[in-house]
C-alpha cells in the first residue's frame, strides 16, 4: 500500500530543475505529482513517476543524487473539511505527518494526497481502519 518517491538533491541555482524534467522527458517517464523544498543552498524535489526505477537509474546516469522513499497516498474527499478529518485522526493516533503534498486524482473528484509519515505502516492500519482509501502504486503511477 505504499507508494515510491524519488527525492532528488539539487543545487538552488537556474536551470536545475529543467535539467532534471529534460533527463525524465529523455527517459519517457511522466511526471505524476511534485513537490519542491527549497533553502539558499540546495533544494530537494519530490516526485512521483510511472517508472521510478527508470527515472532513479536515468537521473543517477546523469550525475543527479537520487534517493528512493516509500510514502502513502490517500483519497480525501474534496470538501471542506475532508483533509483536515485524517490530520485530526493522525494526530489523536500520535502519528506524525512529516511532509504531504497533493495532485489530482483523475479517477474521481476527490483530492490525492502524498503523505509521509513517521510511522507509515501504523498510520496506514489506523487509516483503513477508519474507512479512508489508500491508492494502490498501480493507480498513482497511472498504470
Amino acid at each position: 500500500m505504499k507508494v515510491e518517491q524519488i527525492s532528488v538533491f539539487l543545487e538552488n541555482k537556474a536551470g536545475r530543475m529543467a535539467e532534471v524534467t529534460k533527463t525524465l522527458a529523455e527517459a519517457d517517464i511522466n511526471i505524476r505529482a511534485l513537490s519542491l523544498a527549497d533553502t539558499s543552498e540546495f533544494g530537494i524535489l519530490r516526485l512521483i513517476v510511472d517508472d521510478y526505477e527508470a527515472a532513479k537509474a536515468a537521473l543517477k546516469k546523469k550525475g543527479f543524487t537520487v534517493s528512493c522513499t516509500s510514502v502513502v497516498a490517500v483519497e480525501v474527499p474534496h470538501t471542506p473539511g475532508g483533509l483536515n478529518n485524517i490530520l485530526q485522526i493522525m494526530g489523536a493516533k500520535g502519528i506524525n505527518v512529516e511532509y504531504m503534498y497533493g495532485f489530482p486524482n483523475q479517477n474521481s473528484n476527490n483530492a490525492s494526497i502524498i503523505f509521509r509519515f513517521d510511522r507509515a505502516e501504523l498510520a496506514i492500519d489506523i487509516l483503513q481502519k477508519n474507512n479512508v482509501r489508500i491508492m494502490p502504486g498501480s493507480e498513482v503511477y497511472g498504470a
